[in-house]
């Protein structure tokens, strides 16, 4: 998919769009979410907004977000369809958030092992150890 029109990407968070099969493939082969069961994935979708990136009839991005709707987001299982990566797939879909209306004047956090370049382009600062994170109990190692 090398050849897509960055301007015919659609990035939506109408529900009815979303391929949850392709979400669940991808997630479960992420390095942060490959431990999450497919029912735990649809739940994670059921309680959250969640936007695509659509070209072509077919969802090649995703990303989702969890808010208290006043104060804080948390911007979470970002992924752009590995065919499509360097095209601008993925500033399109975190540029629309960002500036969503329900987002832009929300303080937004998010976790990334590897795209902090692209993250900082729209406001996101890296926290320097602040943040604390607590695994899950099923993730936990004995």
């Amino acid at each position: 998919m090398k050849d897509i029109d960055i301007k015919q990407v659609l990035i939506s968070s109408d529900p009815a769009l979303l391929d949850v099969e392709a979400i669940v493939h991808f997630l479960r082969q992420s390095y942060w979410a490959k431990e999450r069961s497919e029912e735990k994935i649809q739940k994670s979708l059921e309680g959250s907004t969640c936007f695509g990136a659509y070209y072509d009839d077919h969802q090649i991005g995703f990303a989702r977000v969890v808010t208290d709707g006043a104060t804080v987001y948390w911007l979470c299982d970002v992924f752009v369809d590995t065919a499509c990566r360097g095209l601008g797939v993925g500033k399109k879909l975190i540029e629309t958030i960002t500036t969503h209306e329900t987002y832009r004047n929300l303080f937004g956090i998010l976790s990334t092992q590897d795209a902090h370049g692209l993250y900082e382009q729209y406001g996101f600062v890296r926290d320097h150890g602040k943040t604390l994170s607590r695994r899950p109990d099923f993730l936990k190692k004995e």
